[in-house]
């Protein structure tokens, strides 16, 4: 089957990569020359584990190959993935402009009959608006498909390799019959692909994230409360999670979601509810929660050191989240901003964000080579984000690095009676603060 990815983002590559590597021959499509030229090159413009081995081994074996010249790539498909960004607009509804106009550039140079489908996380009826858009040119059928991802960053390969289950909406028997042989691989296990039809594959999308955002924020308000209250917020955790209705995942508390779906997906499903008057308020508090919860950090850095400025803040971890590049709205962001605005200064590391933060924040911060370099004269030390060689450090030399032992742990990684008696003043997220 010769299928053809149209953008080389996050999704894209991942997808492209994947269905290479059970013996598609595929065709990854992008207009950033650049960026192509990089893929040619193997070298990526994203860190994903494993991603980089995948592309290597499929380019070699010419089942994956690179292209910035989309029209061909449309000419000889069989299949288009749809895998282009749709980032937020001003107003929290999604982007469509880059969908809509792959969808033309679809009209135009397909050469057979067709499925198309939106792989990028779109509100409900876009695939209305792409098909229209596709049929103001087309010579041949076409069918419509909405697969939307349900990757997360930092284990992506695993999660499209090995899916909890695939979710696809169809219009045709056709496209139904196409996506299953294409997916046949992927659920040898027994993981179910669920067909249904198009809106509702649309909505699943916004519903997951929508619904892993809401267990994120609940539990950061509930961990802000175990402060106040005396409770412990991993005990509490434990508790509830121990509840076959509710589960442990999307349950620890931090300083707030970031990354490129949740922000932007609640944003989009919060609008799409206003444009249909169908209010939804438990989102709208979600998104507020977690706006409110990425300033804790700097509160409780304000709270241990008093007033900041012209003292040294150490950042360990940048990215939202651990294996991954990724910083688009990272905490680790206002975070820094705050700082800065008070007057501090800020060193920071991350096993693979720095240059992503740089080329966002310049260097009005320094970078340092190690995470306990970056602790050489710093007044305090900020957790970010939980890399795994964060989780056991060397807590004798991190107090004589430090020029004073004080630790906000916003990923509770540490013991806090622990790092009491290791003569640390310790802050964390839902368990008070100890000194």
């Amino acid at each position: 089957m010769n299928i053809t990815v149209i953008g080389t983002g996050y999704v894209g590559l991942v997808v492209g990569a994947c269905l290479a590597e059970t013996g598609n021959a595929v065709t990854c499509a992008d207009v950033d020359q650049a960026k192509i030229d990089g893929l040619l090159k193997n070298v990526l413009p994203i860190y994903e584990p494993g991603l980089d081995d995948y592309v290597e081994r499929n380019q070699s074996q010419e089942r994956i190959r690179f292209t910035s010249d989309v029209p061909s790539a449309i000419a000889s498909a069989d299949v288009v993935f749809i895998a282009v960004g749709t980032p937020p607009d001003e107003d929290g509804s999604a982007d469509l402009r880059h969908v809509l106009s792959v969808a033309e550039q679809i009209g135009l140079h397909m050469k057979r009959e067709l499925v198309v489908i939106t792989k990028s996380t779109v509100p409900v009826g876009t695939a209305q608006k792409v098909a229209a858009c596709v049929a103001k040119n087309a010579k041949f059928p076409f069918h419509m498909c909405s697969n939307p991802e349900f990757l997360k960053e930092g284990a992506a390969i695993d999660d499209f390799m090995k899916p909890d289950r695939v979710v696809i909406g169809v219009d045709s028997d056709h496209a139904r019959s196409v996506m299953a042989e294409l997916y046949a691989p992927f659920v040898r296990t027994g993981k179910p692909i669920i067909f249904m039809d198009i809106a509702s594959a649309e909505m699943t999308k916004y519903a997951a994230n929508a619904m892993l955002a809401t267990r994120i924020s609940f539990m950061n308000e509930i961990a802000n409360l175990c402060e106040r209250v005396g409770a412990d917020v991993d005990q509490v955790r434990k508790g509830i999670g121990s509840d076959g209705r509710i589960g442990p995942a999307f349950l620890f508390p931090g300083p707030g979601y970031g990354g490129s779906c949740f922000p932007k997906d609640v944003k989009a499903l919060v609008r799409t509810s206003r444009e249909y008057g169908v209010p939804l308020r438990v989102l709208a508090s979600v998104e507020d929660a977690n706006d409110a919860q990425k300033h804790r950090l700097f509160e409780k850095v304000k709270a241990t050191l008093g007033d900041v400025k012209g003292k040294q803040v150490a950042l360990w971890g940048l990215a939202f989240k651990p294996n991954t590049d990724d910083m688009r709205e990272a905490p680790a962001l206002v975070l820094i901003e705050e700082l800065l605005d008070a007057g501090a200064t800020v060193v920071a590391h991350d096993p693979v964000a720095m240059h992503e933060t740089q080329r966002r924040v310049g260097d009005r911060i320094r970078y340092a080579e190690s995470n306990y370099a970056a602790l050489e004269g710093s007044d305090a030390l900020v957790i970010v984000t939980d890399w795994n060689e964060y989780r056991h450090p060397d807590f004798e030399r991190m107090r004589r690095t430090l020029a004073s032992p004080v630790i906000v742990d916003g990923r509770n990684l540490y013991d806090a009676r622990k790092m009491r008696s290791l003569g640390f003043t310790y802050d964390s997220i839902g368990r008070g603060s100890v000194a």
